[in-house]
């Protein structure tokens, strides 16, 4: 299952992330989402966990409660949309 977690501190890692979800059981990938201009974390990132039952017992504990200083927001992802495609403006 792949899991959302939001509102995360810009200092959270991927170790951190993966400390906290492997406490429910094997965590396959843990990843935060980087801003490509300013290199900085953009708040939120996803955790790949391979056994439902244990994603879910995770995203039940975790979710709204404190991670490195902040409350953060944990649920099952939901699939990417397809965006339309950007234009240039110039």
């Amino acid at each position: 299952m792949n899991i959302y977690i939001g509102n995360l501190a810009y200092t959270t890692s991927e170790d951190d992330l993966r400390d906290a979800f492997s406490q429910f059981g094997q965590v396959e990938s843990a990843s935060i989402i980087i801003d490509k201009f300013s290199g900085r974390s953009k708040g939120f990132g996803f955790v790949d966990m391979p056994n439902d039952s244990e994603a879910r017992e995770a995203i039940e504990s975790l979710n709204e409660k404190d991670l490195n200083g902040r409350t953060v927001k944990v649920n099952e992802a939901k699939p990417r949309e397809e965006r339309p495609a950007r234009r240039d403006r110039y």
